[in-house]
């Protein structure tokens, strides 16, 4: 079936897997290792489940080691990336295949119409659906950035 027919809620994880900001970033790395992810979306409250950023694997390394810094002297919130970009639960698949293409982003937090952390969507999430347009624009999102093409080693 192509993508012209899927929602988000139709692709996403339900496992909701998130901390806060004020998590130390050896904890946020134990709960990535324990569930084989690669982002943590981090909430204000509990009882609201309100997403104000995600924190990934790449923040930790670029805002930590890659500038000198110690990650187990630090927290979520010194190198998370706020305001978090996130889909709901209700919009179609292409639409957030598009807003993360935008974004450049590979995974994306999923909100009710409440505005709550209900899922996540990840790239290897549209591979299920199987159609021309839908491969080429997570193609696109794979793409490196042209910041990431001038690395040097």
């Amino acid at each position: 079936m192509g993508i012209a027919n899927k929602n988000v809620k139709d692709l996403m994880s339900e496992s909701l897997i998130y901390s806060t900001p004020e998590s130390s970033l050896q904890e946020i790395a134990v709960m990535m290792t324990e569930a084989d992810c690669g982002e943590i979306p981090l909430i204000r409250d509990p009882d609201k489940m309100d997403v104000i950023g995600v924190i990934t694997d790449r923040d930790i390394v670029c805002r930590t080691l890659g500038v000198g810094k110690n990650p187990m002297e630090l927290l979520a919130q010194d190198c998370m990336t706020s305001p978090a970009v996130t889909a709901s639960e209700d919009m179609s698949a292409k639409e957030c295949i598009r807003l993360m293409q935008d974004n450049k982003i590979r995974r994306i937090p999923v909100v009710d119409q409440a505005g709550r952390l209900c899922g996540m969507v990840a790239q290897a999430d549209f591979a299920m659906v199987d159609d021309d347009e839908t491969i080429e624009m997570v193609q696109e999102i794979s793409r490196p950035s042209d910041s990431a093409s001038q690395v040097t080693h």
